[in-house]
């Protein structure tokens, strides 16, 4: 993707404009809050269309964990929820929460407050992380839209609409 992202910037986290919330009010994304401090970020995945699949992280670990393994008892696995390791703490990647973006709507790129260098996850994490990704969208793009809250598809479509 020309512009805002070098290929080395993929995979990384970032912080969504507020812009993007009012045009696309959906009540099942994950809003920003502006208590201080931005919050949530969001891990990106560019896909073939050039489209920003954006993952909310989560510190609430245990809660997930939770979902995580009533839904591993049920069906022997859960694509949506992934935990890895962000600044030496353990977190929730939340799949069912991910939403497509474009550019236009990226505020910031998350970086270390000491080192200034961007956040990211191990490559090990991040190709486990895209795999599952990759299998939960493929899955709601074939009608399983419950897997993913937020109305992913229609927001992709008017996105890859726009860019037309």
């Amino acid at each position: 993707m020309a512009g805002f992202f070098d290929p080395m910037e993929l995979r990384r986290f970032y912080f969504i404009k507020n812009s993007f919330f009012t045009v696309f009010p959906d009540p099942s994304l994950m809003q920003n809050k502006e208590d201080g401090h931005k919050r949530p970020c969001f891990f990106a995945i560019e896909d073939e269309d050039n489209l920003l699949w954006m993952i909310p992280i989560s510190s609430k670990v245990g809660k997930y964990q939770e979902i995580y393994d009533r839904k591993c008892a049920k069906s022997g696995r859960c694509d949506t929820l992934f935990f890895a390791s962000v600044l030496g703490q353990r977190r929730a990647f939340l799949i069912q929460n991910a939403f497509p973006v474009t550019e236009r709507f990226i505020d910031d790129i998350y970086l270390q407050t000491k080192t200034k260098k961007p956040v990211a996850i191990s490559d090990l994490e991040s190709k486990e992380l895209l795999s599952r990704f990759k299998r939960v969208l493929a899955m709601v793009k074939q009608g399983r839209r419950h897997l993913i809250f937020p109305d992913c598809l229609k927001i992709a479509y008017i996105l890859k609409t726009e860019k037309q």
